[in-house]
């Protein structure tokens, strides 16, 4: 389980996080919702290590992960993967060069210098790949691809370090709706295929209530609601978007990825994408 404690983040005097207190069930799929500047991404890269707290404790599995330093640290953001809005993939490089990315702190620091990648690791990187649609451009530079390719590649490079957790800052933000559809149908797929725990920051309350198990409303850093989808109100809603509220409350049930799956549990993620 995943826990945060009174969670804080100042940049002088403004609060961007404040005080978040969380428990996240293992292999729940999550969104954290809000307006912009509500403390979304904030939260999720403070999650990650990106950017520590100014106060606060966040404990995985008994570990302080607000303590870890050095090589432990790298370890955990092997873990607890981070997939960004902007894909950050390089351009000039193909797709499998830059989904192998995610195998860096699994192999030795001269075999990564060198891009020395096993076969073990190529064939991992192509299942992935596979797995999301995206095998036949694994020779292509990066920079080749659609928004929504480069997307599910990024997801692909998040997968093959074997993660607990993927944390997805606004991964749809800048994508037209089939290829939003697109990634966040392999988001889903991660966290059903594989028992991933997966933690979506996303700005549609629509797409939330269609992929999320479990909604965590942000406002001014904040916590104002932390429920199902469905159970968030209006009144809620306007604390959350203000004026928008009335774009984003359309009570009709979304269609939802793979309703009728059945979730499996947790599995090595090597030995099922090899499968």
């Amino acid at each position: 389980m995943l826990v945060v404690e009174n969670l804080t983040r100042q940049y002088g005097a403004r609060r961007a996080v404040d005080g978040v207190s969380l428990s996240i069930e293992r292999g729940s799929f999550v969104g954290v919702i809000g307006r912009s500047g509500a403390g979304k991404s904030t939260l999720l890269r403070m999650l990650n290590r990106l950017a520590d707290p100014t106060a606060g404790r966040i404990l995985y599995g008994g570990t302080d992960v607000t303590a870890l330093r050095g090589r432990p640290l790298r370890a955990w953001r092997a873990r607890c993967a981070m997939i960004f809005q902007q894909f950050n993939l390089v351009g000039r490089l193909d797709v499998m060069t830059n989904v192998l990315m995610g195998r860096l702190n699994q192999v030795p620091t001269h075999r990564s210098l060198l891009k020395s990648w096993s076969e073990e690791d190529r064939a991992l990187a192509l299942a992935a790949l596979e797995n999301f649609d995206m095998g036949a451009f694994a020779a292509n530079r990066a920079d080749q691809l659609s928004g929504g390719q480069q997307q599910r590649v990024a997801i692909a490079r998040a997968l093959v370090q074997e993660p607990e957790i993927i944390l997805a800052d606004e991964p749809v933000a800048s994508l037209d709706p089939r290829n939003t559809r697109l990634v966040m149908d392999a988001l889903a797929d991660a966290n059903r295929r594989y028992g991933i725990t997966v933690l979506c920051n996303l700005h549609s309350l629509d797409l939330a209530r269609a992929y999320c198990d479990r909604l965590i409303g942000l406002s001014a850093g904040r916590v104002v609601f932390d429920g199902r989808g469905f159970d968030l109100t209006e009144d809620v809603a306007r604390t959350l978007y203000g004026l928008e509220a009335g774009e984003v409350m359309d009570r009709g049930e979304p269609e939802r990825f793979a309703a009728a799956l059945p979730v499996r549990a947790p599995v090595r993620h090597a030995e099922a994408l090899s499968a």
